[in-house]
């Protein structure tokens, strides 16, 4: 009798479904979640965010500063501020790091396309050297115009001291 442990050891045969605690309605699409994380993150990463929330900070400060007291919402320790730029750092550091992490399977891919390239344009490259190589070998055992012409020449000179003066 076989028990559940050695059935999940064998490595010829797929593992039982497992459930989960999430029910299966509410999958994401983790390449549309990581297009927008890599979105965030760029955006997160311009002057533009950094004016943005200048501004943002500065008009709450100022709001809670020098508006009438019933209207401040967020007093002098400006705690709720405190908990919002929490709140934005603990999901942009995330976000960040999966869009880093998309970049780097990118630059992966890219790398080893590049390297394959890199193998066939070296591959190309001995066997063009071969081939030039055995042209040239062939080119060497080939009569050149300049050699027939001497050979010629040579042969015109030994038909002229061979030939009877009449």
């Amino acid at each position: 009798m076989t028990t559940t442990r050695e059935i999940s050891a064998r490595l010829d045969q797929p593992r039982e479904l497992r459930r989960t605690l999430l029910p299966r309605r509410l999958y994401y699409d983790p390449e549309s979640f990581g297009r927008v994380s890599e979105q965030i993150a760029r955006f997160l990463g311009t002057a533009r965010f950094i004016v943005y929330m200048t501004v943002f900070v500065a008009v709450w400060l100022v709001w809670n500063v020098a508006a009438p007291v019933p209207l401040r919402f967020d007093p002098y320790p400006f705690i709720f501020l405190t908990l919002m730029l929490s709140l934005q750092a603990s999901y942009a550091a995330p976000l960040i790091l999966l869009a880093q992490n998309r970049q780097d399977d990118r630059d992966r891919v890219q790398y080893e396309q590049d390297r394959s390239r890199n193998e066939r344009s070296i591959a190309d490259t001995e066997y063009l050297t071969r081939e030039i190589a055995g042209l040239r070998v062939a080119l060497s055992e080939v009569a050149t115009r300049d050699f027939l012409r001497s050979e010629l020449q040579q042969m015109l000179r030994e038909m002229d001291a061979k030939k009877p003066v009449p």
